[in-house]
């Protein structure tokens, strides 16, 4: 069985989505209590569930509760857009991403540490990029579970961010009320609520057997181990990613082109450890690129072969950037990105002429290693000491 004895495990929720996406398209909206849905309320905004106002709730009685409240109709198109948008976000932060609906997911982060940072430092950086790319708001919380980390997100809601350490679960999860337990809805609450239990801690005291009585075998289990934060279910994608990428926010001040080419740089590298880590080759380089005045390009060149190596992936993406200066010498560059879709299993590669090619894999390997150990800057292309001159001297020349 899998026990996880880290808190690696992400849950991304976003807030009042649909409500969200509304207000972000129409500042008009923004601080507003907004109803998505006339007769039925599909989403509220939170201005909107501060006065009462839930999902599911009849539109007579969510504007009686909030009569200033603006009804707008629903823009499916919209929404599906926008989740789209931040699925990519989640498919650039973490190798394995588990959706659960149109606004929600588990991210799995293990062995990222010396990759692209601790669990914490991707959850913020994961709240920073969806409100940069997507406009936004998310709430994440960490923990060792999924049922935890679930339950953590809920608590940090809206716009929130909330880390439980393993030594400190049963000191967060104890003292909450019992509906934060999957599996109790409105029928078990009344019934646990009925025989004087209120909170997680009292259903904790409470024997298998005794709960198995109450609310019946199933649900007395569940509830047992959900109480004890037994939860070994992994993040299981529903299926293999598409694409493993990251990009670069790079400002409006000017910049070199030396300065371009060592970001493209090192988002290459960031990206080939993340295919290597998650056994994965690709076959098009897609280069993503923001100018000055908002505008966006993308450029993608596919191989013959697919390929995890840092140094063919990065002559393609070089390439293209190449094909983009002028555009970018005229009109200024804020943003670059780097993906590699066509993804394949990369360990049922055949090896490909010339056959030098496996020296190129084992220098990879032999990097990923000590980064690994060392960290992210133990190794470095000299190119990218233009990017940081506190960057130690590097053992890899460009």
């Amino acid at each position: 069985m899998f026990v996880p004895d880290e808190a690696n495990i992400l849950h991304a929720d976003l807030d009042a989505f649909f409500a969200s996406v509304e207000q972000r398209d129409d500042p008009r909206l923004r601080g507003r209590p907004v109803i998505v849905g006339g007769g039925v309320v599909l989403a509220a905004s939170y201005e909107a569930k501060a006065r009462g106002v839930r999902t599911a709730m009849g539109g007579g009685r969510a504007r009686m509760l909030c009569p200033e409240a603006i009804v707008v109709p629903p823009r499916m198109s919209a929404y599906s857009d926008a989740s789209k948008a931040v699925y990519r976000v989640f498919e650039d932060m973490a190798p394995v991403v588990e959706g659960l609906s149109i606004d929600e997911a588990f991210l799995d982060v293990r062995g990222l540490e010396h990759i692209t940072g601790t669990p914490a430092e991707i959850a913020v950086r994961l709240k920073h990029e969806v409100l940069e790319r997507v406009g936004l708001p998310i709430t994440v919380g960490v923990a060792r579970t999924k049922f935890l980390a679930k339950v953590a997100s809920g608590v940090a809601k809206p716009d929130g961010l909330l880390i439980v350490p393993p030594e400190a679960e049963l000191a967060f999860l104890h003292p909450l009320p019992i509906e934060r337990l999957w599996g109790v809805g409105p029928a078990t609450s009344a019934k646990l609520h009925l025989l004087g239990i209120a909170t997680v801690r009292q259903v904790a005291e409470l024997s298998e057997a005794d709960l198995a009585s109450m609310l019946g075998r199933g649900v007395g289990r569940q509830l047992h181990a959900l109480a004890h934060n037994r939860d070994p279910r992994r993040v299981r994608p529903r299926s293999r990613r598409r694409s493993i990428g990251a990009q670069h926010a790079m400002g409006r001040r000017p910049k070199s082109w030396h300065q371009i080419e060592a970001s493209l740089t090192a988002l290459v590298e960031r990206v080939t450890r993340r295919m290597r880590a998650a056994g994965r080759a690709g076959r098009t380089v897609v280069l993503r690129l923001r100018f000055d005045d908002f505008a966006r390009v993308t450029r993608s060149h596919t191989m013959p072969y697919p390929t995890a190596q840092t140094q063919a992936i990065l002559l393609t993406a070089r390439a293209l950037l190449a094909t983009a200066r002028p555009m970018i010498e005229r009109r200024g560059l804020t943003m670059v990105g780097i993906a590699v879709t066509n993804l394949e299993d990369g360990s049922a590669l055949q090896l490909e002429l010339p056959f030098n090619r496996r020296s190129r894999d084992e220098l990879d390997a032999a990097l990923d290693q000590v980064r690994d150990r060392y960290g992210s800057a133990a190794v470095i292309r000299a190119a990218s000491l233009g990017r940081d001159q506190r960057s130690p001297p590097p053992l890899l020349p460009d």
